[in-house]
């Protein structure tokens, strides 16, 4: 009895073992199967961040392609009116530039040269010294000196009558570029109440007061009005900027014109 009961012991432990060596490799490949699921999950969250930041790249927009954008979300029919104000005050405020910068003179070398000349008696030279520089104030010197021989008087009038008729020239187109400042925010605030019409208009049609229904013409009405109001900042800058250009001009016509009297006084007989 007690070898049989050894023998039965035995057995239940080797039936015991068995049973025990495949749940331990079920386990194993549970975990086997676990780790690569554990990877993914990591994998997956890094991959949408992955995507998360490559998104905004691909969202970027340069500033002509914004600029595009809007202009057309604003409406070619009132945005291009406001875009012509721009372009043409632009073309006038850049041929104005170029003609006051080319109409600056040496005043004061051109003055010592004409007193050069005078005090030889040379005023044929003066005056084709005259005729040889550019600018408003040269011209009104040819002016009186082509009259010395009629008078101080008569010199005096010419040259004041002339500085009148460049200062004019350097006014030129001035009233044009004013007019182009007007007009582009007048264009805005037209596009502004047009688009607010078309909101109202959208809403009575939808029976429903909604940001969807609202928001067409008031995209419209917002953009003219910035497009326009940025437009007459940039002309009015230019604008000013040459207005002071041209009081520096007609400062130096009037002094010059005060120093060249002197010289014609103090050397004509």
């Amino acid at each position: 009895m007690s070898i049989v009961g050894l023998l039965t012991f035995a057995n239940f432990n080797n039936v015991m073992a068995q049973d025990a060596t495949p749940a331990e490799g079920t386990e194993q490949v549970a975990a086997n199967d676990e780790a690569p699921a554990a990877d993914a999950a990591v994998a997956e969250p890094a991959a949408e961040e992955e995507t998360v930041a490559a998104a905004p790249a691909d969202d970027t927009k340069s500033f002509h392609q914004m600029l595009k954008e809007k202009y057309i979300q604003g409406g070619a029919g009132w945005m291009t009116p406001v875009l012509l104000c721009l372009i043409f005050g632009m073309a006038l405020i850049i041929e104005r530039i170029l003609y006051l910068n080319m109409a600056t003179t040496n005043v004061k070398k051109l003055l010592e040269g004409i007193e050069e000349n005078a005090k030889k008696g040379d005023w044929k030279g003066a005056r084709e010294l005259c005729a040889n520089t550019r600018g408003p104030v040269a011209s009104i010197f040819v002016q009186g000196l082509d009259r010395i021989d009629q008078g101080l008087d008569n010199v005096e009038k010419a040259v004041t009558s002339y500085g009148g008729v460049q200062m004019a020239r350097l006014e030129n187109n001035m009233t044009w570029i004013g007019l182009f400042i007007a007009l582009a925010p007048s264009f805005g605030f037209l596009g502004t109440v047009v688009g607010m019409v078309q909101a109202f208009d959208d809403i009575e049609t939808a029976g429903d007061i909604s940001p969807t229904v609202v928001a067409g013409g008031m995209k419209v009405a917002l953009l003219t009005t910035i497009f326009g109001l940025i437009t007459a900042i940039i002309l009015q800058i230019f604008y000013n900027y040459i207005l002071t250009k041209i009081e520096s001009l007609v400062d130096q016509m009037e002094d010059g014109s005060i120093s060249f009297m002197d010289i014609l006084v103090k050397y004509h007989k």
